[in-house]
């Protein structure tokens, strides 16, 4: 249950594949953490939390990626299984140029492929940003974009609020592919006779790019042409929730029908072909399926508020304990994981199973409580209004064991993951 719920509020994403285009549907939503800092400003500590957010934010999209930069303040990065598909994809083309264009040296057949792939990826990452662009003109925000195997994923901060809005962000992609397909076309046309290299390039990249459009409009959730439908249909019933759940269902029928393609294509000789495109299905399905989970993720939520799944009763443990004494004291004879530091009744952080964990054990004896916790400057948190669907990505975004829930300075109670996932289970089980 854990795995399925941290799916679902992860997976705030567009995705944008080599030879298909994906898109998760998200639904991260903002609320700006803010800091515990005493007697400092507010406002100051809105700032500084939210700008320590989107960097938790980018570490965490941009995960195992090496970070290019940024372009329009979105970072930019690739992901280490992005260099897999960008060998294998040159090697195709040096492959593909070395029989079509024999009397080509090597190491241009070399030349010619590598730049042929680095544009290519350049065109997933513009068809990507053509998402991003509308997405941000509609003051929606876009986290991160990050290449890796299938191509591209732009992560949106929270979903649209109208079809008309779904609809601009989906088809920006393809109409982007549309257009450089036309542009690396043209490129062809006029280097013929003129380059070969250049002549190639343009053409396979036009070629490449128009596929790309084309799959992308095929109406089923994830593709762009999913969301083009999904927000169709929105716009027919008025209902978003029934919209993701018709698109889900043509969704998972086009994944049916390319894992059976390619099972056929398979079968009929040509195996790594068909096999990948029964990855293609499998990748589809679990997209599709992972909307709808959303969809009903954020149904059963709706209306629950941190206040009402907090502990209210936060143990509280004297700074100058010793981890060991905290440990046989409080954590094995109340089974608590999560204990307010205090003293003289001052909040002074908050420690966890977490933090002592990450203490050897033959330390213990000699490391305090106080040396061990996080301190009250460096604590997140979220009001008691905080709808619980933002608790859950904010936690799972950080990966956060205990959420405080602070109001006017004071701490009102915790949110532990694990009770926060027994309450979504319940939700699911009677109200789904």
């Amino acid at each position: 249950m854990e795995s399925v719920c941290r799916k679902c509020v992860r997976n705030s994403t567009t995705q944008t594949g080599i030879t298909l285009a994906l898109q998760v549907n998200g639904e991260y939503l903002s609320d700006p953490r803010t800091r515990l800092r005493g007697k400092r400003s507010a406002r100051s500590t809105e700032c500084r939390s939210e700008s320590k957010r989107k960097k938790r934010v980018e570490e965490t999209m941009i995960g195992q990626s090496v970070q290019l930069g940024k372009i329009w303040g979105i970072p930019i990065g690739i992901n280490a299984s992005w260099f897999i598909i960008f060998v294998l994809l040159t090697l195709s083309l040096v492959t593909q140029f070395a029989e079509l264009h024999p009397h080509w040296s090597p190491a241009y057949h070399y030349t010619i492929g590598v730049l042929t792939s680095l544009l290519f990826f350049a065109s997933v990452l513009l068809h990507e940003l053509g998402h991003s662009a509308v997405a941000l003109r509609k003051h929606i925000p876009i986290r991160a974009i990050t290449l890796f195997v299938f191509g591209g994923v732009a992560q949106l901060g929270k979903e649209p609020d109208r079809p008309l809005t779904e609809l601009q962000i989906a088809i920006a992609g393809p109409l982007v592919s549309f257009a450089l397909a036309v542009v690396f076309g043209l490129l062809g046309e006029l280097a013929t006779g003129m380059s070969e290299g250049l002549q190639a390039l343009g053409q396979w990249l036009g070629w490449i790019n128009l596929r790309l459009a084309l799959f992308n409009l095929i109406p089923g959730v994830p593709l762009d042409g999913g969301r083009v439908f999904r927000a169709l249909v929105w716009g027919r019933l008025g209902d978003f929730s029934r919209a993701t759940r018709v698109a889900g269902d043509v969704g998972k029928g086009i994944a049916y029908l390319f894992i059976l393609g390619g099972i056929w294509v398979a079968l009929s000789g040509a195996l790594v072909p068909g096999l990948w495109i029964v990855f293609i299905g499998w990748f589809l399905m679990s997209a599709a399926e992972m909307s709808v989970q959303q969809v009903a993720l954020k149904q059963a939520l709706a209306g629950l508020h941190a206040r009402d799944v907090m502990t209210p009763d936060c143990p509280s443990v004297p700074a100058h304990l010793s981890l060991s004494q905290l440990v046989e004291d409080y954590i094995l004879s109340t089974g608590r994981r999560c204990f307010v530091v205090t003293t003289d009744g001052q909040l002074l952080g908050l420690i966890t199973v977490h933090q002592v964990k990450n203490i050897p054990r033959a330390d213990w004896p000699r490391t305090s409580v106080r040396q061990a916790m996080v301190p009250v400057a460096q604590l997140h948190y979220v009001a008691p209004d905080a709808e619980v669907t933002e608790v859950l990505a904010l936690m799972d975004e950080g990966d956060i064991g205990q959420e405080p829930v602070v109001r006017d300075g004071q701490l009102l109670g915790l949110i532990g993951r694990d009770h926060l996932l027994q309450v979504i289970h319940a939700q699911l089980e009677f109200r789904a």
